[in-house]
């Protein structure tokens, strides 16, 4: 994990003490097709303090897919480079395509107390986890039932008849490894499900070894006394 000093006291602003934190690294996986993209875009789009981590991907862009924005698109060759040079934080092979995390972004986001959302499967949320275990906040999302998420991967356009088959095989294997997560969530309920990924982000926010001003904080609360 990467190490940072912590500041030497907390700033303040007329809205009170600004004390310093260390970013979330905050993943949410699930079978394909369980909801987990839209909770991620919902809960971006709702809070400025948590930007996505953007993969790079050797599958090819689907359509309206921008590189940079949703995914960095690169040949296989440039990818296994990264690998293997240690530009990433974590990779997996997904059916036939690769993808991982650059390391350099995310490790600069935390330091700075920002906070980064992971749209990954469990196997990324294991490498992620070694690395970065402080940081880590893993949330695994559940479809309703198995035959709802049948439906799901049925309606999507872009996914040919075969795709979905070796996605729905996939599935049990996927949500096999729900017990290594820190929280579980049905997504019964779009509404509902959205209140609950951002409760979990909120109190993660205030745990105490993340607050990293909070000690000089505390000092200087007890010279004043």
């Amino acid at each position: 994990m990467t190490q940072t000093s912590p500041p030497a006291s907390a700033t303040t602003s007329s809205q009170g003490p600004q004390i310093a934190r260390r970013g979330v690294l905050y993943i949410l996986s699930s079978p394909s097709g369980a909801g987990k993209t839209t909770l991620a875009r919902r809960l971006i789009a709702a809070d400025p303090g948590i930007a996505m981590s953007v993969s790079v991907t050797t599958r090819k862009a689907r359509p309206g897919e921008r590189d940079g924005i949703d995914y960095f698109f690169v040949e296989l060759q440039r990818f296994n480079a990264m690998r293997d040079g240690g530009e990433l934080l974590e990779w997996a092979q997904v059916f036939d395509n690769s993808y991982g995390t650059p390391r350099a972004a995310v490790e600069a986001a935390i330091s700075a107390g920002k906070d980064v959302l992971f749209d990954i499967d469990w196997q990324g949320a294991q490498q992620l986890s070694e690395k970065m275990k402080g940081d880590v906040v893993r949330v695994f999302v559940l479809p309703p039932s198995g035959h709802i998420l049948e439906q799901r991967l049925k309606s999507r356009a872009q996914d040919p008849a075969d795709v979905v088959a070796r996605r729905m095989a996939a599935a049990s294997a996927e949500i096999s490894h729900w017990a290594e997560y820190d929280y579980v969530i049905v997504n019964n309920d779009l509404e509902t499900s959205v209140s609950a990924v951002t409760s979990i982000l909120n109190a993660e926010r205030l745990k105490r070894e993340r607050l990293l001003g909070l000690s000089a904080f505390v000092r200087d609360m007890q010279r004043a006394l």
